[in-house]
C-alpha cells in the first residue's frame, strides 16, 4: 500500500471512529433494555478490570444498569476502581458493582471464582474477557516472557469460557461471552501473519479448526522459544508471543461459538471477540491513539446487543465485523 492509500486507509478509520462516537451517544430504548427485564438484575463479569480497557468496560456496563464483577488480582486496586465507579454515578441511585479477586492464570483461583459467582449470584449473564498482558512496546520484540502471555491472554481466557459457560443464566435473550482480542491476531493481516499456509488455511477452516490445533499451535511455538528457534518468519514479526495468544484467542472463539450454537431456546450464549483498536493504556505506554473510554465500545455493543441482533462466532472492530 502506497503513501495515498495508507492516508485514505487512515481517513477511513478516523471517519468510523467519529460514526461510532455519535452511535454512543444515543442511549438504548426501553424495548432494546433486556437486561433491565431480567430479575434479578442481570450480572455482568469483567476480567483484569482495575484499569485500562476493563475498568471502562465495566464502569460503561453499570451506568447501563447491569451489576457487575469488577475482577482484578490485586485487592487493593479492583476496591479502589469499584468505588471510583460508585464515585462516578451521575445520579442518587447509583450503580451496582462489587470487587472480586481473580487470577485468570491461576486454575484454583479461577474455580474458586466460579464457585463464588454460583453460591452469590446463581451464575451469570454477561462475561468480558479482558485480562491480559504484553511486554513489548514501541519497537520492541522480546519473547523473554512469552509463556506468561500466552498463559494469562489465551489459556486464561480458555479457562474463563471453559468455567463460565455452565454458569451462563437461562433467559429468552440469551447469555453474553465478549473476549478482547487483536487484529495482531488475524490469520491473514498483512504484516503480521503466521508463515505455515497450511496451517492458516486449518485455522480458518471450520472443518479442521479444533481444541486440539490451536493448542498444537501454541505448544510448537512455546517449544521454539525454549529452545531459540522460532523465527519471525515463521511467526507474527509485531509483538510476536502477543499476536500468537490473540491469535488463538480469536481460533478459540470460533471454535466455542460452534460448540454453543445448538443450545435450545432460552439457553443461547452468543460468543465473539473484538479488537479494541491501539488504545492509551499503561499496557501500550500510553502510546495510543484511541483513548481508554472509547476503546471498549464495541466489547460493551456485543454485550448489551439485543437478542434478534445476535451474533455469534464473530470479529468486530469499531462496531463492525472484520475477518479473522
Amino acid at each position: 500500500m502506497g503513501k495515498k492509500g495508507k492516508e485514505a486507509a487512515r481517513e477511513r478509520r478516523e471517519q468510523r471512529r467519529r460514526e461510532v462516537t455519535l452511535l454512543r451517544a444515543l442511549p438504548y430504548e426501553p424495548h432494546q433494555r433486556w437486561w433491565d427485564r431480567l430479575e434479578p438484575r442481570a450480572v455482568a463479569v469483567v476480567t483484569g478490570a482495575n484499569r485500562g480497557i476493563g475498568f471502562e468496560a465495566a464502569r460503561q456496563l453499570a451506568l447501563h444498569g447491569l451489576h457487575v464483577v469488577l475482577t482484578s488480582r490485586e485487592a487493593a486496586k479492583g476496591q479502589e476502581a469499584a468505588e471510583r465507579i460508585r464515585g462516578e454515578a451521575p445520579d442518587e441511585g447509583g450503580v451496582s458493582v462489587e470487587w472480586r479477586q481473580l487470577d485468570v492464570a491461576d486454575a484454583a483461583s479461577v474455580e474458586a471464582f466460579a464457585t463464588w459467582a454460583l453460591e452469590t449470584h446463581g451464575g451469570i449473564h454477561v462475561l468480558v474477557n479482558n485480562a491480559g498482558v504484553n511486554f513489548n512496546k514501541g519497537p520492541d520484540n522480546s519473547v523473554e516472557f512469552a509463556e506468561q502471555v500466552i498463559e494469562t491472554n489465551y489459556y486464561g481466557t480458555k479457562r474463563m469460557i471453559d468455567a463460565m459457560i455452565p454458569l451462563m443464566k437461562p433467559s429468552p435473550y440469551g447469555a453474553r461471552i465478549v473476549n478482547v482480542s487483536s487484529r495482531l491476531g488475524r490469520v491473514n493481516g498483512r504484516r503480521n501473519r503466521i508463515g505455515d499456509a497450511n496451517l492458516r488455511d486449518q485455522l480458518l477452516n471450520d472443518d479442521c479448526l479444533s481444541e486440539q490445533l490451536i493448542d498444537e499451535m501454541i505448544k510448537k511455538f512455546l517449544e521454539q522459544v525454549r529452545q531459540g528457534t522460532w523465527s519471525s518468519n515463521q511467526w507474527p514479526q509485531m509483538y510476536t508471543d502477543y499476536s500468537v495468544s490473540k491469535l488463538a484467542v480469536n481460533a478459540y472463539t470460533r471454535l466455542m461459538s460452534r460448540r454453543v450454537s445448538d443450545r435450545p431456546e432460552g439457553q443461547m450464549i452468543y460468543i465473539n471477540c473484538f479488537c479494541p483498536g491501539w488504545v492509551k493504556t499503561a499496557m501500550t505506554g500510553w502510546e495510543g491513539n484511541i483513548s481508554a473510554e472509547e476503546g471498549p465500545d464495541t466489547g460493551v455493543w456485543l454485550a448489551l446487543l439485543p437478542c434478534e441482533q445476535g451474533t455469534n462466532g464473530k470479529f468486530f472492530a469499531e462496531r463492525r465485523e472484520i475477518s479473522f
